[in-house]
């Protein structure tokens, strides 16, 4: 790997110094934002979410959201 100029590296230092990831303020998060979606299950629940994820290789999040807009699906029509 080519080493940078001190001035690629000022140029860079600058983009990520002006660039940086930030939420604004009063607005949540990623992880705040994830946290408000989870919500609690029973125990066989949980165990038919995650047996049905590993047998269709996704996540249990994927299958209840399908499992959702199935049923919205079904009540709309």
């Amino acid at each position: 790997m080519a080493k940078m100029t001190d001035g690629e590296a000022e140029a860079l230092d600058n983009y990520y110094t002006e660039n940086t990831i930030m939420p604004a303020r009063g607005k949540p998060g990623l992880f705040a934002e994830r946290k408000i979606r989870m919500f609690a299950v029973d125990a066989l629940s949980a165990q038919y979410f995650t047996a049905k994820a590993a047998a269709e290789h996704k996540t249990t999040m994927e299958i209840i959201d399908e499992m959702s807009r199935e049923k919205i699906a079904v009540a709309s029509v």
